[in-house]
């Protein structure tokens, strides 16, 4: 058989507040909202697409999994790959966010920076 799913196109995040995340990836990202509603906010990376989602509505998609609450602790972050670590911390910073760890250099051979979105996803910038 071919490979078939070898693309990610959405990723779909469980928020408690819809205008507050919609606000962070506005502010921090640059990104414009492509779609709406009272429940959801999507926006558009150049490769991807994320769907802000309120977690009240998560349990209609996932159902009988349980949507954990967003103290259970991290399970993924997100990568984006930048030229200049320090570079893009420092923007980071005067868009005001708080770093949870970095700039660090890495045993593998990359220096990293991590960050959280107000719902607690863990977002990386990382050069190599």
């Amino acid at each position: 058989m071919d490979s078939w799913l070898t693309s990610v196109d959405v990723i779909t995040l469980f928020v408690e507040d819809v205008q507050r995340a919609k606000s962070f990836y506005h502010d921090v990202f640059d990104l414009s909202t492509v779609y709406e509603d009272d429940h959801s906010a999507v926006v558009n990376f150049d490769n991807l697409t994320i769907n802000l989602l309120v977690s009240t509505q998560a349990p209609g998609l996932i159902a009988p999994a349980k949507v954990a609450t967003a103290d259970a602790g991290s399970r993924f972050q997100f990568t984006i790959r930048v030229d200049d670590v320090d570079e893009a911390c420092a923007e980071l910073k005067t868009r005001g966010v708080t770093l949870l760890n970095g700039p660090m250099d890495r045993p593998w051979g990359i220096q990293t920076a991590s960050f959280t979105d107000p719902d607690g996803h863990i977002w990386e910038v990382a050069n190599g």
